[in-house]
């Protein structure tokens, strides 16, 4: 056999310069479409790196700042999308989830929303409504728990969402010291982030998720990163009191004390104490200025709202009897998604007010129809009737047992582990309270509720595991 040798280089003398001159060009027109490639190839092996950046781009502005309009989509919704045909793709491959069973839940519910829509009077109206609570509670939680095989996955979610609360508290801080935010007894106090004043409780359910995640993985670990996660749960109190919503306030202080019991008793008798006094330091202070003032006022509106109600309160009740006229009306597959609004006026009581007055200096005065019954129970109930509404528990009981379940300590657990027994019960205690006073809207931070659900899908419920293996990975056991 004949080696070959290949012939030199320089026998024919250097290339000239037009040709390195045409490869060079040819390399920077291509350098954008191999980065393209590469990101892809990286997000279908990793597809946690998207549903990091998919809580990301909640920080984006919408262009239709709108949230009642029918169709209103999101940079962070057509991520999600994006990561939903992700896991599908990965799935047909030969992904597949431990434990079967843990299906059941999201199956039922689409088959309730699908009976509901094809159910209603304007079946069109409802398919966004279909679309909407199939992506929030369904679609996206799946892609989620799916998406998290192994303890950097948890980190890429986890610390997403910590520094999307830090960066809209950051804003929703300015807009309260500068008073640029949206109205609040005639000033411009309230902190809206960048969600503006048509989504005055967008921020306060952004930051009660951030203060949720950050602590339970400070919690979990020792030494200076320690120190720095408590430290930045600490620092998003400071945003969540300058939101002004009073749902945030409860439902965030609800869930933090169930983590604090769950993992020391003493520690978290320690806080209740400390949380009181400042509470009672806020209200005392009337005099000390606006600032005080409008703080101490919304604390002490939380007591009277039952015995001397305001405005806002004696809406939100209007609404919840509308709802519930509305379901006695349509009781077993109610008016179908999205049509409370066109229901509304033929059940609403008197009492109840043409709209809610918002502004803030970018948009002026506006006065907004209340179009939703602020409050996700009887949101379900009235739209879906019992069909709906038995299969919306179902999906949330088995969370909830999930996220308490105990787990087997034949071995030592993992900080992940410890991560997501923690984060988990105070996710489904703050969903289960949020959802007393407030629905899932349109907004942006609906995606980050699928998110914080995925979480806790992903602790028991829904565990994935490729086909090629024959059992889970260590690093997929240490989660």
């Amino acid at each position: 056999m004949v080696a070959f040798h290949p012939p030199e280089i320089d026998r024919f003398g250097p290339p000239p310069a037009w040709l390195s001159l045409l490869r060079g060009a040819e390399g920077v027109a291509l350098a954008p479409l191999a980065w393209i490639v590469a990101a892809i190839d990286a997000v279908i092996r990793r597809p946690s790196l998207l549903a990091a950046g998919m809580v990301l781009l909640v920080c984006v502005p919408s262009a239709q700042q709108d949230p009642s309009s029918t169709g209103h989509v999101t940079a962070a919704d057509l991520a999600g999308v994006g990561l939903i045909a992700i896991i599908g793709i990965r799935v047909i491959a030969g992904d597949r989830a431990v434990g079967r069973r843990g299906w059941l839940p999201f199956a039922a519910l689409l088959v309730a929303l699908a009976v509901a829509t094809v159910s209603a009077r304007d079946i069109g109206l409802s398919t966004f409504g279909f679309l909407r609570y199939a992506e929030l509670f369904v679609l996206i939680p799946v892609a989620v728990a799916m998406s998290i095989k192994d303890r950097r996955d948890v980190h890429l979610i986890g610390g997403s969402l910590i520094i999307t609360s830090l960066y809209e508290g950051s804003v929703g801080v300015w807009q309260y010291f500068t008073q640029t935010g949206a109205s609040y007894a005639g000033q411009f106090v309230r902190a809206v982030g960048t969600f503006g004043a048509l989504q005055v409780l967008a921020l306060g359910a952004l930051v009660g998720y951030g203060i949720i995640v950050a602590l339970a993985f400070g919690l979990t670990r020792r030494g200076l990163s320690r120190v720095l996660l408590l430290a930045t749960a600490t620092l998003l109190t400071v945003p969540l009191a300058v939101s002004l919503s009073r749902g945030a306030w409860i439902a965030t202080a609800c869930a933090v004390l169930l983590m604090l019991f769950l993992h020391n008793w003493r520690f978290a008798a320690v806080a209740v104490c400390a949380a009181t006094l400042a509470m009672m330091l806020v209200v005392s202070r009337d005099a000390g200025g606006s600032t005080s003032q409008t703080m101490s006022q919304r604390l002490s509106s939380i007591v009277s709202s039952t015995s001397e109600p305001d405005r806002s309160v004696k809406d939100r009740y209007a609404l919840w009897r509308t709802a519930a006229d509305i379901w006695v009306a349509h009781p077993v597959v109610g008016v179908g998604p999205k049509n409370f609004a066109t229901y509304r006026d033929t059940y609403a009581p008197v009492s109840l007010s043409s709209g809610s007055d918002v502004a803030d200096p970018s948009i002026g005065f506006r006065r907004e129809p209340l179009l939703s019954a602020h409050n996700e129970y009887l949101m379900v109930l009235s739209e879906q009737g019992l069909v709906g509404i038995a299969s919306f528990m179902a999906l949330l009981g088995s969370l909830t047992v999930t996220a308490f379940r105990r787990r087997p300590r034949t071995t030592p657990l993992p900080v992940e582990g410890r991560f997501f027994d923690l984060v988990a019960p105070a996710i489904m205690a703050w969903t289960l309270i949020d959802f007393v006073y407030g629905d899932i809207g349109a907004g942006p931070t609906g995606v980050a509720l699928a998110t914080v659900l995925g979480l806790v899908a992903r602790r028991c419920l829904l565990i994935p595991q490729s086909a090629d293996r024959g059992r889970r990975t260590a690093g997929q056991e240490a989660v």
